[in-house]
């Protein structure tokens, strides 16, 4: 029904319920109510303590949308429940939505979660400026607008773990840094007052470091303040091409051909951009590559076409390319 210029309307909730001092498994909970126009999702999980179980937990602090306590999801989504508003959450998902944590298995009670191991690769990548300083100085340490630029908002996370909860690589990686830990070291790394000699090292180690994100964009579509984790990570690759402390392996290779490739034919060869990452290692796809061959899916080197623009494409690459293979 509507009152005015706010609308009311039915929805189903199904609610991850879980206690690990007393529940062997989680189960979800059903509660219907009316939602008015006006509404967000704290104030939904706000009616559910306040009206249906005083036992029902969560966090919540700032409800401006700039500390990340509130961070959960819906439908599967990420979101900050004090910023989403449950109009925009019934025009995505209609009227039945469900309401987890960010992650199920690390849940402690209902939506809290144990964040640990966030806080954990947040630490590893030393998230702080490093640097020599005056005890007692006499003026400011001044930062022109085009350095400042350089840390392209990666100053504007709220450590809100979205994006970290969000991402695959994360899941079945327990050493893998995560793509808020790689934000909070673009961060540091591309302000100039830093001087940090270790944490572009670490964040180049394989298995925990920037090499083995998959590139997936998970980060990209979790974060509720449009961060984009994904570029930093690219530029954070960029960074230890520039630095020459790249090492050889099928990621890093993986980037030098794509170079190689589209310098040499303005085009992407596959083919040979999979031999070249892999090595000896392409033996194992020679299976799939027979078969892609038969359906005219690989083009054999010799029959490589090049770009109508490959000058143009040369030039562009000799300007911008920093990176030292």
């Amino acid at each position: 029904m509507s009152t005015g210029t706010i609308t009311t309307q039915k929805v189903n909730f199904k609610v991850f319920r879980f206690n690990a001092d007393e529940d062997y498994l989680p189960y979800y909970e059903d509660y219907s109510m009316d939602v008015t126009s006006e509404e967000v999702v704290l104030d939904i999980l706000n009616r559910i303590k306040w009206d249906h179980d005083g036992s029902f937990s969560y966090r919540r602090s700032c409800r401006h949308g700039i500390c990340g306590a509130c961070a959960i999801k819906v439908n599967g989504r990420s979101t900050l429940a004090c910023k989403e508003s449950m109009t925009t959450m019934i025009e995505y998902f209609g009227n039945d939505l469900t309401i987890e944590p960010l992650s199920t298995k690390r849940a402690v009670k209902d939506m809290i979660i144990d964040k640990g191991d966030f806080w954990e690769k947040h630490e590893s990548v030393t998230p702080y400026l490093v640097t020599d300083i005056d005890e007692a100085p006499t003026c400011e340490n001044l930062v022109l607008p085009h350095d400042a630029e350089k840390l392209n908002e990666a100053d504007l996370c709220i450590q809100c773990g979205a994006c970290h909860y969000a991402c695959p690589a994360v899941e079945v990686n327990e050493d893998f840094f995560g793509p808020a830990a790689f934000a909070a070291a673009y961060r540091f790394e591309s302000d100039v007052r830093d001087s940090d000699t270790d944490r572009l090292k670490a964040i180049n180690e394989e298995r925990q470091g920037v090499w083995d994100c998959v590139k997936c964009y998970e980060c990209a579509e979790a974060c509720p303040k449009d961060i984009n984790p994904i570029e930093k990570i690219t530029k954070l690759h960029q960074m230890t091409f520039t630095a020459g402390i790249a090492k050889s392996n099928v990621a890093t290779r993986h980037a030098v051909g794509f170079l190689h490739s589209i310098k040499k034919h303005g085009l992407l060869d596959e083919g040979g951009l999979v031999l070249y990452s892999e090595g000896l290692g392409v033996v194992k796809h020679i299976p799939v590559a027979l078969k892609m061959f038969k359906k005219g899916k690989i083009i054999m080197p010799w029959n490589m076409p090049k770009s109508d623009n490959l000058d143009e494409i040369q030039k562009l690459i000799k300007s911008s390319s920093t990176a030292k293979f």
